[in-house]
């Protein structure tokens, strides 16, 4: 199978405000205001357009959280709980008896949720139609496979999950008869996250390799897979349909990732590889392309001018096809770098400037 790796533009979340991240494990987008929501363990964060966080109320989450109508819902303890968005304050409190771990929330935006109960492997739906007396059933009583985040696709009528562990797949789960199947097979371990975008194209969060994959909406395509050196186990991943963002939690941080596209092609070529930087000089949008014939181990990092290894961006065996890697986000000053390609047939250099040219 040919593999893609496709560019995105990430913008790094800075930890110099007020608040910072602790322990984000899921991010849910707030299309009223404008903002996205972080559950940060014993507390939600709110981050507003212009990056800066703060706390939203004085509620905890710890795992998956949904916004749906005018309320934001996290899971949190063994708990669903729910939040007005305009004042932050915890409206509804439901106790799931029995569950052992809530971890994937999702939602049908009709007042419906789906949780996963990843150590029990259940699958539960949650009636949160009437926010004074909430309900809950268990739709799926042995996922067989552990489940970790969760999506509902209204088209196909079901929800597609995610598994943790070693060969992870996407799984689903028919709402017509609860029935199970698995959509999706892949060498990927600990895949933590899914969500779509605007087109139904669909995305997760793998640990190994720390990684976001995207499917197309039948999943018939290759995926385009996206490396980056700032991932580092990428957990409940939430995408904004308004701003075509993907936000990735990873703990202590959390990774913006503009999904536009790049839409001219890259300046020149060097040997065969094609190895190329895009735009040079570098702006945030930038990335270093090369594409293999084969599938082979090589080294890509970048380097000063006097030959002092500045940041490794990929080794180890690597699958044929075109490879593009994010540069955003890496911290180089202004000057000129050296972006070095060691593969089997030997070295591949190429200059690309970082500020004016």
């Amino acid at each position: 199978m040919k593999l893609i790796f496709t560019s995105f533009f990430i913008c790094v979340s800075s930890l110099l405000f007020a608040q910072s991240y602790e322990n984000a494990e899921s991010v849910t987008y707030d299309s009223i205001q404008n903002r996205w929501l972080i559950s940060n363990g014993n507390n939600i964060l709110q981050r507003a357009s212009n990056g800066i966080l703060s706390f939203f109320g004085n509620g905890s989450a710890s795992y998956g959280m949904e916004v749906m109508g005018e309320m934001v819902f996290a899971l949190d303890d063994g708990k669903v709980r729910g939040f007005n968005l305009a004042s932050g304050m915890e409206e509804m409190t439901l106790t799931i008896e029995g569950a052992s771990f809530l971890n994937g929330l999702t939602n049908d935006g009709a007042g419906i949720l789906y949780a996963t109960d990843f150590s029990a492997r259940k699958i539960y739906k949650i009636d949160v139609t009437d926010i004074d007396n909430p309900s809950y059933e268990v739709i799926v009583e042995n996922t067989v496979k552990t489940p970790n985040g969760i999506l509902f696709d209204g088209e196909k009528n079901r929800l597609l999950w995610v598994t943790w562990g070693s060969s992870a797949s996407i799984r689903a789960v028919d709402l017509s008869d609860f029935s199970l199947s698995t959509i999706q097979t892949t060498s990927l371990s600990n895949i933590d996250g899914i969500d779509e975008d605007n087109d139904q194209n669909y995305y997760i969060s793998s640990w190994l390799p720390a990684r976001i994959t995207k499917y197309d909406k039948d999943f018939i395509n290759d995926p385009e897979i996206v490396t980056t050196p700032m991932l580092s186990n990428p957990a409940d991943i939430g995408y904004s349909k308004v701003t075509d963002t993907l936000a990735i939690p990873m703990g202590v941080n959390v990774i913006y990732v503009g999904l536009a596209p790049v839409t001219s092609m890259p300046e020149f070529n060097i040997g065969d590889y094609g190895l190329s930087v895009f735009p040079n000089p570098v702006s945030e949008s930038s990335f270093i392309q090369f594409e293999l014939p084969v599938s082979q181990t090589l080294e890509l990092a970048i380097y000063d001018m006097k030959g002092a290894l500045i940041q490794n961006l990929l080794t180890g065996k690597q699958p044929m096809g075109l490879h593009k890697v994010v540069l955003a986000g890496i911290s180089l000053v202004d000057g000129t770098y050296l972006c070095k390609l060691m593969t089997k047939e030997g070295e591949h250099v190429l200059k690309f400037v970082v500020g004016k040219s």
